[in-house]
């Protein structure tokens, strides 16, 4: 008997989006909570609470909305047979303009432009309201009508420059992979995932952010001194102009082998009361480093099929938390103790992050831990050292 493979698929991803929106209700429930949770009281001013209860619930109606829209125009999509009717029209496409339809190269770039467009004009509506009417309704967005549609050009425009050798790629792989396609697909997206780790950060996010080298001073002498004290060879230490789309706040750090970089937000440092502070932050970002959080990341099996999608993405999330503590932990070693604290306090409040989060919906979703169970934990690590 026949599996009704096209039925399953759609059946699950109900499923799926059934249980998940009953995750989404639990935290939409916390969301609403009018007072702070017990730890978070006296460190977190009631302002700041009351502004992120307004952000985190603003955002929960708009996330309820955009995956609706989503699973009804996914489910229709396969069950109507809607993308096989639309591979068949894409390689109609092919010889008006000059070239094979039989060519299987061309056809899939053909069919995935298609789709490519259609995820454009149905995602942008949800794009701009997210932008200019959440963003800028709690003041994080700084970005103008022009900035937004100059950013969505210039990421066609890459798309359209990097899909093709990629996808052109994998099809020989398919075609010529035989008993052993598995192995040559995961090497050659191993491969790929070094390269775009290696060019990003130097070709293509530079044409969306400014990056300019962190003026001398005592916060570069600090961080400089933390980095040489770990032996991380720190090459260059960049500040990026975060703050022309958004205020949002971060830090970050890149490179192989010998040639590492961090990077700070311009929020960041504009955020922290100190430079303590943000050296506390940097310190924790180093722990990721020392501790080969980013090798097991990076080497981790992301992309798998569902239903395993979903245990492998809950998997990771509760390793990534576990990463979390231990960096944690490594900067408390380090003594940053009393100011990695207010440092992520900070990050909390001016971030407008949800105060009062549920335990299941956290779990699931949740690649950092709350900031109660950091905070926690961060005093716990502290006593031990005293």
């Amino acid at each position: 008997m026949a599996i009704p493979y096209m039925e399953t698929v759609v059946g699950f991803m109900i499923v799926m989006y059934v249980f998940e929106t009953y995750l989404d209700l639990r935290q939409h429930t916390a969301l609403k909570l009018p007072t702070l949770p017990k730890t978070l009281v006296g460190v977190i001013s009631q302002e700041k609470f009351e502004k992120s209860r307004a952000y985190s619930l603003d955002k929960s109606h708009f996330h309820f909305v955009h995956e609706f829209v989503t699973i009804l125009m996914d489910s229709a999509i396969l069950f109507f047979g809607i993308l096989p009717w639309f591979w068949k029209i894409s390689g109609g496409f092919l010889p008006i303009v000059g070239l094979d339809p039989e060519n299987e190269i061309l056809h899939t770039l053909s069919f995935l432009a298609g789709l490519m467009t259609w995820s454009q004009i149905t995602d942008l509506p949800f794009s701009l309201y997210s932008t200019f009417v959440i963003e800028s309704r709690h003041g994080f967005n700084k970005q103008t009508i022009w900035m937004f549609i100059r950013d969505m050009i210039k990421g066609i425009l890459l798309s359209v420059i990097l899909a093709p050798p990629i996808v052109a790629a994998i099809i020989v792989i398919v075609q010529k992979g035989g008993p052993y396609l598995a192995i040559y697909l995961w090497a050659f997206m191993f491969i790929l995932s070094l390269v775009m780790m290696t060019i990003y950060p130097v070709l293509i996010a530079p044409l969306f952010n400014k990056f300019t080298p962190l003026p001398d001073g005592d916060l570069r002498e600090k961080i400089e001194k933390l980095a040489s004290s770990l032996k991380f060879p720190l090459k260059k230490l960049f500040v990026v102009d975060g703050s022309t789309r958004s205020s949002h706040s971060n830090a970050y750090m890149y490179g192989f082998f010998k040639n590492k970089r961090i990077v700070l937000y311009d929020t960041l440092i504009q955020q922290c009361q100190n430079e303590n502070e943000i050296v506390a932050v940097i310190a924790h970002e180093l722990g990721h480093w020392k501790l080969n959080h980013t090798t097991y990341s990076f080497i981790a099996v992301q992309h798998t099929v569902i239903p395993l999608q979903h245990l492998v993405s809950f998997g990771l999330n509760l390793v990534s938390r576990a990463f979390e503590f231990q960096a944690d932990a490594f900067a408390v070693n380090l003594g940053y103790a009393k100011d990695l604290r207010p440092a992520l306090v900070k990050l909390q409040e001016e971030n407008l992050s949800a105060m009062n989060t549920d335990p299941l919906y956290s779990a699931y979703h949740y690649s950092h831990p709350p900031l109660v169970e950091r905070l926690r934990a961060i005093d716990g690590q502290d006593k031990k050292t005293d």
